[in-house]
């Protein structure tokens, strides 16, 4: 029996290459991770219909955490726990991102993706819906330095990005890790018993606190550094060779 119990791996940057596909040589090596008895869950800032095709593709009927940790599903459409955003904050959220015209953002509900082009209707209003997650995406390096310090100045949200252009903003104590904790609980094991793999900011705290934390080989720097080991790149199939290497 394996060792590692629980493989959590992020999606973007980790799992899909480039194209946002699944290689054959990391779907190939899940499959044989999960023939030795070790339960692979997606760990993503996708919200759950996003990243359910991947999850059928690979005939997944395992956890998946959402929204970096804002959802946990004991299996596809079996919702376990959920940790809604302040429709408060989303309003301050949301009038920071009009301050600055340049910025996209976009905010996640329990039902559908508002962003700059496609926000609720003028009939409704920000305690209408069930929200999880907001983003802000910029390639302005100053933009995004003076949002995420306002931001911080609040002291009342879990930062995080999933690329460095971006910030996203989850209730305070929500992350992937706190997902993994409760899953972990769920499931009888202990958080040294799970492999976490990941590239970007919203992967850190999951990597740190797992047995094993894994960081890509186009993780940003800061990942590298909390990880325990390095990977090949997700061009490079680093999944299957950290599943051949680590979990194997």
């Amino acid at each position: 029996m394996p060792k590692y119990k629980l493989l959590a791996l992020d999606m973007d940057g980790t799992l899909l290459n480039e194209r946002s596909e699944i290689s054959e040589e990391n779907a190939e090596w899940i499959r044989r991770a999960r023939e030795a008895g070790v339960t692979v869950s997606f760990s993503t800032g996708r919200g759950f219909v996003s990243a359910l095709p991947y999850a059928e593709q690979l005939k997944l009927d395992s956890p998946m955490i959402t929204v970096n940790g804002g959802e946990i599903w004991t299996k596809p459409h079996v919702l376990h726990k959920r940790t809604e955003l302040s429709p408060i904050y989303v309003e301050r959220l949301h009038k920071l991102a009009k301050s600055y015209p340049e910025v996209w953002f976009w905010a996640y509900t329990t039902l559908a993706i508002y962003n700059k082009e496609r926000w609720f209707g003028a009939g409704e209003s920000y305690d209408s819906h069930h929200w999880l997650k907001f983003g802000y995406y910029t390639e302005d390096d100053r933009a995004r330095e003076l949002i995420l310090a306002e931001v911080q100045s609040w002291g009342a949200l879990e930062i995080s990005n999933s690329s460095p252009n971006n910030i996203e903003l989850n209730p305070q104590g929500v992350s992937k890790a706190s997902a993994l904790r409760d899953l972990c609980d769920w499931m009888g094991i202990g958080m040294s018993e799970v492999v976490a793999a990941g590239d970007s900011l919203n992967d850190i705290a999951a990597i740190r606190e797992a047995g094993l934390g894994v960081a890509m080989g186009n993780a940003q720097e800061a990942v590298k550094e909390a990880a325990d080991v390095v990977t090949l790149t997700n061009d490079e199939h680093g999944v299957a060779e950290l599943i051949k290497r680590y979990v194997l």
